[in-house]
């Protein structure tokens, strides 16, 4: 993984530099937003470099959680990064149709064909991992710019034939429109997980339903459900249960841990067992509902108290 990292990275940037230089030689501002596509892809895949290495590091006293979220952390970063640049391209590009500039087909569709060629083939490196969110964006990075300069190629064709320089602005427009769309929903991803969303491939309800479900259990509340990376999520609860023995409660544990590992994938809980004295908690006097203040439930624990029962599990 980080010997494709490091290779796509010296490619990149030989490539900028190529692209920036013979943009500003061949007037071409599709050429140059090429260049700066490729500057994106450069901080996309040197963020990305880092955020591996991060990931691979342990968990210390410090950070309980390792590094896990480098990754999620370098998406974020990178996507808001070429926002600015798809709108600094579009500003250019409009200025361009009023202000025309002669360009040279021969040179551009040159330095595009070799483009195509190298981000054709980091993409194909990269489309094995694109499981990561992290990893994901530079892959859709590359695709995109493996389009957007297979599209420079055509429009440099385009030029030479009809010598019209309004082709080259609006194919700038159109690579800044693919880098807002592609970088807009990694902004969204990542800033859901930093913000401990639910992970949307989750159904909150349906987990609090399974958890019911279990026998034993009165009510569940307190819930939340967190992602640590796009691929690793997390859970804690308050799990209300009739009065039971302590082996008793600890098979209901385990049965929950099942419920939660094999059809929500989720490997990390921490759950803390309440005992109440009556099976069901309608009418109940002791302990009373939870009062549910600012989305939060606050218990009131009546004589009969409470055991707490912590189970980590995790899945390396």
């Amino acid at each position: 993984m980080q010997r494709i990292l490091k290779f796509s990275l010296a490619l990149t940037l030989l490539y900028i530099l190529a692209t920036l230089f013979f943009g500003l030689r061949a007037h071409s501002l599709a050429l140059i937003s090429e260049a700066g596509h490729n500057v994106s892809d450069f901080l996309a895949l040197a963020l990305s470099f880092v955020a591996v290495y991060l990931q691979t590091r342990p968990a210390t006293d410090e950070r309980t959680f390792g590094y896990q979220r480098a990754g999620v952390l370098a998406g974020f970063v990178n996507a808001l990064s070429l926002l600015v640049l798809a709108v600094w391209i579009a500003v250019t590009a409009l200025q361009r149709f009023f202000h025309p500039v002669t360009v040279e087909p021969h040179l551009m569709m040159a330095v595009a064909a070799a483009g195509v060629v190298m981000n054709g083939a980091i993409a194909a490196l990269l489309w094995k991992f694109s499981g990561d969110v992290n990893i994901r964006s530079v892959f859709l990075h590359m695709l995109g710019d493996t389009l957007s300069t297979a599209a420079v190629i055509l429009g440099g064709l385009a030029i030479l034939f009809t010598h019209q320089q309004w082709i080259d602005p609006l194919l700038s427009l159109i690579i800044a429109a693919m880098i807002l769309w592609s970088s807009w929903g990694i902004v969204r991803e990542t800033l859901h997980i930093l913000l401990e969303g639910t992970p949307r491939s989750l159904d909150l309800g349906e987990i609090r339903a399974a958890m019911q479900g279990v026998e034993g259990v009165v009510n569940v509340h307190d819930l939340h459900v967190w992602s640590l990376t796009s691929q690793s999520h997390a859970l804690s609860s308050h799990v209300q249960v009739i009065e039971m023995q302590l082996a008793e409660s600890e098979a209901v544990l385990e049965r929950i841990n099942h419920q939660l590992r094999d059809h929500f994938g989720i490997h990390h809980s921490t759950i803390q067992i309440e005992v109440t004295d009556c099976p069901t908690v309608d009418g109940c006097v002791s302990p009373p509902e939870p009062d549910v203040i600012d989305g939060h439930s606050h218990h009131h624990h009546g004589p009969g108290g409470h055991h707490h029962g912590h189970e980590h599990s995790h899945a390396h």
